[in-house]
């Protein structure tokens, strides 16, 4: 048994970002703290994504998204994009498109522009492996972690139920 996991996992350090996906037609956009480089060559980064999510859907269909940064003063952003259900979660920011066509935050701190490898299983999440094909710093200021944003995620309640 592990004693306060969502404290426990909150000491892996990790940054918080937007990952915009797009079919081609549709696109969206959500939050994710799992997300790490995992070779030089090819440029490669993971990401963890819920499939039962409807961005899961688009990735898998479009096979392209942005890994966007997110700043320390940008919480706000990140809560927004994490909440399920909203009509048009889009709207109200500024989105650029790269070399895939994925939607790119214009006020991220940073982005990357990426093509689905493939995808494996990971518990109850998948995680996607994609080729870094682009990407640039685009404003000034430090990534905002994980660790500072307290239970937005409703981390807790999940820890909590796996660890019965």
């Amino acid at each position: 048994m592990i004693e306060d996991p969502d404290k426990l996992f909150k000491q892996i350090s990790h940054g918080i970002y937007v990952i915009g996906v797009s079919d081609g037609i549709h696109q969206n956009a959500f939050t994710a703290a799992w997300v790490m480089q995992v070779s030089f060559d090819p440029l490669l980064l993971a990401l963890s994504i819920n499939p039962q999510h409807y961005s899961y859907k688009l990735l898998q269909a479009g096979g392209i998204c942005t890994v966007n940064v997110l700043g320390q003063d940008q919480q706000a952003i990140a809560e927004h994009f994490g909440r399920s259900g909203l009509k048009d979660k889009m709207a109200g920011y500024q989105w650029l498109t790269g070399k895939t066509g994925a939607p790119i935050l214009s006020e991220s701190l940073a982005y990357f522009d990426c093509e689905v490898s493939h995808y494996t299983e990971a518990g109850d999440h998948k995680i996607a492996v994609c080729r870094v094909v682009g990407g640039a710093a685009l404003n000034q200021g430090q990534p905002l972690l994980y660790v500072q944003t307290g239970d937005m995620d409703g981390s807790s309640e999940l820890y909590a139920e796996s660890a019965e």
